[in-house]
């Protein structure tokens, strides 16, 4: 399975060539980690002679990539180890290969189109012709499905999630509670909005995605969307869309926001989530906001390599496709 996954990072590298991408590498330690609300990450600090200023290792490469975007590079692709703390199971670990690659000027549709050609590359370069995971199998080369959150949300669920984004006054968070205990969601009482999608999600909808083929869920609530450019016709979801196979989510995809004062807000109202909850906030980068002023439009998306890789070489745990796991002890 190690040798597994030499081969298809060869394979994809070549891919990526094909296609025009430069090949990038960013710095693992950043002024802010990304600055999403349950995302933890790991702390350091940056020695000087007269100081040390706190770093993080990144979750993602993402600022670091759109500065290259607004520097000037048109495609970019980076195998890129990221860090995060808190998750371990068969499918997290806490240092983990990133996937990512943006593309300038270019739809975010393409990006669907580039994440069903990666998992082709893996799948041949494996020699697998079924993908498995937990008693569910898809067929890596066949047409994947194509369908909007909210239609996923009606279909899986009985749930009208439009409905439940339509209040002026924000998304509301009783009559998607009251949907969700309808379906057998428990509920918590300090849940919010975005609590109460992501246990439907998980619970509900994710379970069903990616069998026999592909999914690619598109269309996700703005709510849930921080980094994405809302859709022009219908500003409540999203440019955003995830992959995914056997039930795994595999890939997460945006148009990009570049409107760089709503991106701060949003990342803002992230921190104050996250202090709210967590007791801790992380810094916003702010010269990836100003490179934002200058990027142009812009489509990304990040895989998870291991999982990919996972998959393809017919593997049950994340730890048996990693050359060295993190130590436990």
């Amino acid at each position: 399975m190690l040798r597994m996954r030499g081969e298809i990072v060869r394979e994809l590298r070549d891919l990526f060539a094909e296609l025009e991408f430069v090949e990038v590498e960013t710095p693992a330690l950043q002024v802010s980690p990304g600055n999403e609300i349950h995302l933890q990450a790991f702390g350091t600090e940056l020695a000087h002679a007269d100081r040390r200023d706190r770093r993080y290792l990144r979750t993602s490469p993402e600022f670091a990539c759109k500065k290259l975007i607004a520097a000037g590079e048109q495609r970019i692709v980076e195998f890129a180890r990221v860090f995060r703390n808190g998750e371990r199971s068969a499918l997290h670990h806490p240092e983990f290969t990133m996937l990512e690659w943006y593309r300038s000027e270019e739809p975010y549709a393409t990006l669907m189109d580039d994440c069903m050609a990666v998992i082709e590359c893996a799948a041949q370069t494996a020699g697998s012709r079924q993908l498995v995971w937990r008693e569910r199998s898809v067929d890596p080369f066949g047409s994947p499905e194509r369908i909007t959150v909210a239609k996923a949300f009606a279909r899986h669920a009985g749930i009208d999630l439009l409905a439940t984004l339509s209040d002026d006054d924000g998304p509301d968070r009783e009559r998607l509670a009251a949907c969700a205990s309808e379906v057998g969601v428990a509920i918590a009482e300090d849940d919010t909005w975005g609590d109460i999608f992501s246990r439907v999600m998980a619970e509900k909808i994710e379970p069903h995605l990616g069998v026999g083929r592909a999914t690619i869920l598109d269309e996700y609530p703005a709510e849930m969307s921080a980094l994405a450019r809302p859709k022009a016709s219908d500003p409540r979801v999203a440019e955003r869309f995830e992959i995914f196979l056997c039930g795994v989510e595999l890939a997460n995809g945006f148009g990009e926001l570049t409107a760089a004062d709503e991106q701060r807000r949003r990342l803002l109202a992230q921190m104050d989530a996250k202090e709210r909850i967590y007791h801790e906030r992380y810094p916003i980068d702010e010269d990836f906001i100003s490179a934002l002023r200058i990027m142009p439009p812009t489509s990304g998306v990040a895989l998870g390599l291991d999982r990919l890789v996972m998959l393809a070489a017919g593997a049950t745990h994340i730890e048996q496709v990693m050359w060295m796991p993190v130590a436990e002890l």
